[in-house]
């Protein structure tokens, strides 16, 4: 605005945000028209029309850093912007401003100084030599050169520590220490000789490091249904960052084959009848990691809060002064049944979703769900006891309307132990289908009804982790036709999606990809 009186009507900088095709001309002419008169200028979208850029910013007190593409990529710069500074320390504008007091200070400091050198070299004509009250330090050699190699040193401390030491240790720097750094100059700049000849570092690297070391921390996280490809971020950062990595048994390799070499890991020795002693174990493992100081990632397959004792282990560790960070996972208890093309809801089919458990604790068999014909319910941890599972599930259910037989029973106070069953009353015909190593390259669908689906398992073998899903909603988009059963081998869920690296891959793809990004950062 050429009417800006607090800027004495002088244009300094034009902003051009004209947009479409017929307004081409107007930018052009107004770009050149700046470039005459030597006024800087920017238009949007026209690098080529602009004489500056806006940077990408990020602040922190003190700390700027600006981040420009030239105007050939705004979002890119965005992007390059939020990756350097999360590789910053937390709350780094505060050490930068920490380490400017330190420069400032010790410039005070040499400053002052300078100024007594002057006035001690300043003597008065009426001072006489023998005056008692001269100075014990009187007759002390104190030259301008002791004086320059004291500052020479400070500043050179100050600039080797500043391009040396890693970040996270200068982070660690208070306010005390810059007390104690100005303390030690100045008791050394006292004495000449002391002040050129010290090499005594004033800050006590050992502490810095301790102070600098991470904080024993615990991270349950989940690694989603078996794909790394369907790892959250967070989880995969945490693989990459964690110093001692304890594993659920079912895991799958390829998200193990992400862990760093030299990471330590650990995986569950859980067996029928080990599986407290093994869990113990785990917590026994994670507390020892903790004490010692480690970062320890507990690896649960799924979600830690779906059937995997998570709160458990948070509610464990925290009495233990350990409050864990959780990280969610993708679980397969909704992810699977996608894979496996069986929607978990449709309008006019499932209008609800149930998602349990097929072994209680101690292995004891929880009681199955009553009979919905709109529910899908989704069974974990169940092929294992199949045949026991549904059995419950087709039994007559306590809320089935009873026979004219079980009325007269009871009205007579008596009852008919069929009745009393505590089943299901799920049709035998009811759709389901078994799920097995879902997004992975081995995964294996085998459609059935709960009048075959054991029989189908027995006679294909199991492959877990795996789980069953139960509804009509597995017979929208596939059908079995006349078969008691039907077998899916392998998986293609990511086909269409591949970028050059090998999406509907096994994982070896991811794994490599990921390990040459871990490398690239420098935490491999």
């Amino acid at each position: 605005m050429l009417d800006i009186d607090e800027v004495d009507n002088i244009v300094d900088a034009v902003f051009v945000t004209l947009g479409g095709k017929e307004s081409m001309a107007t930018r052009t002419h107004i770009s050149t028209l700046c470039r005459r008169l030597r006024i800087p200028v920017n238009v949007l979208d026209s690098p080529n029309l602009c004489t500056f850029s806006l940077p990408s910013t990020h602040s922190d007190g003190p700390l700027q850093i600006g981040i420009t593409t030239s105007g050939k990529g705004c979002k890119l710069a965005t992007r390059i912007r939020r990756e350097i500074a999360s590789l910053l320390p937390p709350n780094f504008g505060s050490t930068v401003e920490r380490l400017g007091t330190i420069r400032r200070r010790i410039w005070e400091e040499d400053h002052r100084s300078n100024q007594a050198l002057e006035d001690h070299s300043v003597v008065p004509e009426n001072e006489d030599d023998d005056v008692a009250a001269q100075r014990p330090t009187f007759n002390q050699l104190v030259s301008e050169s002791d004086h320059a190699a004291a500052k020479t040193r400070r500043i050179r401390w100050l600039s080797q520590i500043c391009e040396y030491w890693s970040l996270r240790r200068l982070a660690s720097i208070t306010d005390a220490d810059i007390d104690a750094i100005l303390q030690s100059y100045n008791t050394t700049s006292q004495s000449a000789a002391s002040t050129s000849t010290s090499n005594t570092p004033p800050l006590d690297i050992s502490i810095l490091e301790i102070r600098a070391r991470p904080q024993p921390r615990i991270i349950l996280a989940g690694s989603g249904p078996g794909s790394p490809y369907l790892l959250t971020l967070a989880t995969h950062r945490a693989i990459l960052r964690a110093t001692v990595i304890l594993a659920d048994k079912l895991v799958p390799s390829a998200i193990l084959d992400l862990i760093p070499r030299r990471t330590p890991l650990h995986i569950a020795r859980k067996f029928p009848g080990n599986a407290e002693a093994a869990q113990n174990e785990l917590l026994t493992l994670g507390l020892e990691a903790l004490q010692n100081g480690h970062t320890v990632l507990r690896l649960k397959q799924g979600d830690p809060y779906i059937y995997g004792r998570g709160s458990e282990e948070f509610a464990w560790f925290e009495e233990r002064g350990y409050r864990p960070i959780v990280l969610p996972g993708i679980t397969s208890a909704l992810s699977a049944p996608l894979f496996a093309q069986v929607p978990a809801t449709s309008r006019g089919v499932s209008d609800q979703v149930l998602v349990c458990t097929g072994t209680g604790r101690k292995g004891k068999a929880p009681e199955p769900p009553v009979y919905n014909e709109s529910m899908t319910v989704v069974f974990l941890m169940a092929l294992h006891r199949i045949g026991e599972l549904v059995g419950s599930l087709v039994a007559p259910s306590s809320s089935s309307s009873p026979t004219p037989r079980q009325e007269e029973l009871q009205k007579g106070g008596g009852e008919d132990p069929k009745f009393v069953v505590h089943g299901g009353g799920w049709p035998e015909d009811t759709p389901c289908a078994v799920v097995e190593r879902a997004s992975c390259s081995d995964q294996r669908v085998i459609r059935s009804t709960l009048q075959f689906v054991v029989q189908a398992v027995e006679a294909e073998g199991s492959r877990p982790p795996g789980l069953l899903v139960l509804g009509k909603a597995c017979e929208i988009l596939k059908k079995r036709g006349g078969a008691r059963w039907v077998v899916e081998e392998g998986f293609d869920g990511f086909e269409g999606l591949d970028d050059g690296m090998g999406l509907h891959g096994g994982g070896g793809e991811m794994t490599e990809m990921f390990a040459e990004r871990a490398r690239e950062k420098g935490t491999m």
